[in-house]
């Protein structure tokens, strides 16, 4: 398995995700997307699997912050721009990928290892 987190360490669904895997003794890189967000060729890569509108926190801070709800906008130029308006955590074994406290995913990941 190679286990990549995207998130804050503020998320309390990005530290039960760390947990998660740490519970299980499987190895993960975590990306804090406070210091460093996500590149568009990993966007891409994401959005084969989950769609562009899934992946944008609309009821996050940030987006409230920055009033997104009253604008029009391109949404993947956005969360390239800002990453802080990611849902999180998004979690990626090579192809597979999902956004949010997923455990029951992850599990099927296990077995399948």
């Amino acid at each position: 398995m190679n286990i990549q987190i995207f998130g804050t360490k503020s998320s309390n669904d990005t530290r039960k995700a760390e947990r998660f895997f740490k519970e299980r003794r499987i190895p993960f890189h975590f990306r804090d997307l406070t210091e460093k967000g996500i590149s568009k060729g990993e966007l891409e890569n994401i959005k084969q699997v989950i769609p562009v509108e899934e992946l944008i926190d609309k009821e996050g801070m940030q987006f409230k912050k920055r009033d997104l709800a009253y604008m029009v906008y391109d949404i993947e130029e956005e969360l390239l721009n800002d990453p802080l308006l990611f849902r999180t955590p998004i979690v990626r074994n090579g192809r597979m990928v999902t956004v949010g406290y997923e455990p029951e995913v992850w599990k099927e990941w296990i077995k399948i290892t």
